[in-house]
């Protein structure tokens, strides 16, 4: 194999993956926790909202035809309902920081697939393991590995770690790899020339520069590894470096109640299967997780939401909306099924009612992709033109605008006026005109005089704007702003 030398390695990792003031070493934590900030469970509940750092990869967090899906978001979805939590997602966009980040505040679990070793244990507190794993070296096949025999192809791999002195293996050097590589080192006797990655170089893309050629060696968990393998066949992932180790979430360590919380939950989880069911969907199953890493609708890969991208940016630039919330807002409609019929007559991409339709002159049932969203969004414009008179902040009025959209101006309207009659704020969504179209549903309120719509299921419009934003902002961590096609041409 061709060794590339550590500074030229360097350059290309910083050409590569580093903005301006990136640095690809790494400054350790503070071994005290005595200045992490205090905020346990208990208030994390007042809150109403836990946070959690996690990375955008393969198997952590992404997003899927339009869908959030990944091994520690489906968990954490699962770990915040069992509270009655919504969930904060902070994607790790430099893994070398993490601790640091978690100890300011600002987030209150990691959950990253975190190796637990004697190190980080000085600086966070470690729940019971999600599962075990070994450290594998990732290297790369030899030209042609597939006319090879098994004989030949063994022949040019490294399968004793001793053979490991004098190459050149890439790592972060805030990861468990690099602490791995150095205890390594002196075992065998001989140096292992560590080249250290930045910390916004995630181990998948490591991966992926074994797999074209760019590096020679990494060191990745066998887990990660091997669902890597399924996209990348000429990487070889089976020399282990490590005995099993432990992976678990990470919380700071004056977070005893949430640690407790935890590991209650993650007791209950294994006891009734759902825990193995989530491990075994996204690290057991691996033709899923090719046709995820191959399809241009996976975040990480391709960029796209869904098949209909270039109509929602074409409608969303006339509407005035980042495309990646009006992908959203049609993913809450009909999920991208243009065939999606609701009991009330509803049909298409943005479930445009029969009256609706004809307004704008098109058949609900015949309409193609672009006549429904063409529709929808023209009738998006309407509503916003209106609330315009009466929302001047865009941010708000956009709230204001899908709970219209979703039931009706009029009960909306409704709304606003029982929130100035009760003294709360007419152009605030959240726990002011979102507070009175919930109590709609109330005899008191929807029977009282400022009210013109009378009763109305309030819950729904509420948790249709709640849901449509938390997406969007889902969207926005892993999503680019600018269409793929635009980021190709630049």
């Amino acid at each position: 194999m061709y060794m590339l030398s550590a500074v030229l390695l360097l350059y290309i990792f910083h050409s590569r993956f580093c903005s301006p003031g990136d640095s690809a070493g790494d400054t350790p934590p503070s071994d005290s926790d005595s200045s992490a900030f205090s905020f346990d469970l208990d208030k994390i509940r007042q809150r109403g909202r836990i946070i959690a750092l996690t990375d955008n990869s393969t198997t952590g967090y992404f997003v899927y035809k339009g869908e959030l899906m990944g091994y520690e978001y489906e968990l954490l979805s699962s770990f915040a309902r069992s509270q009655n939590l919504e969930l904060d997602i902070v994607v790790a966009r430099d893994m070398n920081t993490i601790f640091d980040q978690l100890n300011r505040g600002e987030a209150d679990i990691i959950a990253a697939n975190l190796t637990v070793t004697a190190d980080r244990s000085r600086v966070v507190s470690f729940t019971e393991p999600m599962l075990f794993t070994r450290q594998v070296l990732v290297q790369r096949k030899p030209e042609k590995w597939k006319t090879l025999s098994y004989e030949q192809v063994e022949k040019k791999l490294v399968r004793n770690p001793v053979d490991l002195s004098g190459k050149f293996v890439c790592v972060r050097r805030g990861s468990s790899f690099y602490e791995r590589l150095k205890n390594l080192s002196d075992e065998i006797g001989g140096r292992i020339n560590i080249v250290e990655a930045p910390g916004n170089c995630e181990t998948e893309q490591l991966i992926s520069m074994v797999a074209d050629g760019t590096i020679d060696f990494t060191v990745a968990d066998e887990n990660i590894a091997l669902i890597n393998q399924t996209y990348y066949p000429n990487i070889d992932v089976k020399t282990a470096i490590s005995f099993p180790q432990r992976v678990a979430w990470a919380v700071r360590k004056n977070a005893v109640l949430l640690k407790a919380a935890i590991n209650a939950w993650l007791a209950e989880k294994r006891a009734s299967g759902e825990f193995a069911f989530i491990y075994d969907k996204y690290f057991r199953n691996p033709k899923a997780a090719e046709e995820r890493i191959g399809s241009e609708y996976f975040s990480n890969t391709g960029g796209k939401i869904s098949v209909y991208d270039d109509l929602i940016i074409k409608y969303s630039n006339k509407l005035g909306w980042d495309w990646r919330l009006l992908a959203a807002m049609i993913y809450q409609e009909s999920h991208f099924n243009p065939e999606a019929r609701s009991w009330a007559g509803a049909y298409g991409l943005m479930q445009i009612i029969p009256a609706t339709s004809a307004f704008y002159g098109i058949d609900s049932m015949a309409a193609t992709p672009g006549e429904s969203i063409r529709a929808g969004t023209s009738l998006l414009i309407r509503m916003d033109n209106y609330w315009k008179d009466h929302i001047p902040d865009e941010k708000e009025r956009i709230k204001f605008v899908l709970a219209s959209y979703n039931v009706g101006l009029g009960h909306i309207i409704d709304a606003r006026n029982l929130a100035i009659k009760y003294k709360r704020d007419p152009d605030k969504w959240e726990d002011n005109v979102e507070y009175f179209i919930e109590q709609k549903a109330n005899p008191q309120y929807y029977n009282d005089a400022v009210v013109k719509f009378g009763y109305c299921r309030g819950y729904e419009p509420s948790n249709y704007v709640r849901q449509i934003l938390d997406r969007y902002e889902h969207y926005k961590n892993v999503i680019n702003e600018k269409p793929v096609e635009q980021l190709a041409k630049e």
